[in-house]
């Protein structure tokens, strides 16, 4: 069962600067994507995962485990490599929950929801 990193590729953090012509979240969608993808864990991208004041945002989520949103990230390879090594940790846990003494350092802070795994119909 995959650990799924959804990224929200519309994401315009407070300082974004227009004429890059392309927004925050497409820029980290794409370092995200250009790293290895650890084993258990796909990425995806979704446009607007409506967490617009805390951008750029990410999902990590699996199938009847815990799921976090995270958000305020910068398009940049330190956060991108901690929300991949974050997802792999996630992947590993039986539950979803990783230890925070195990959390990477770029991840700290930047969590905004958790949600608990859907019950059974």
């Amino acid at each position: 069962m995959a650990t799924w990193v959804t990224i929200c590729e519309t994401c315009k953090r407070e300082d974004w600067d227009e004429s890059a012509g392309r927004t925050d979240g497409d820029r980290l969608a794409a370092l995200v994507e250009a790293l290895p993808c650890p084993d258990g864990v796909r990425v995806r991208r979704h446009s607007c995962l409506m967490g617009c004041g805390k951008g750029c945002n990410v999902t990590v989520q699996a199938k009847d485990k815990l799921c976090y949103t995270l958000g305020d990230f910068a398009p940049d390879d330190e956060s991108a490599d901690a929300i991949l090594t974050y997802a792999a940790l996630h992947a590993e846990s039986e539950t979803g929950q990783v230890p925070y003494r195990q959390w990477p350092q770029g991840v700290k802070g930047h969590f905004v929801t958790r949600h608990p795994p859907l019950p059974e119909d």
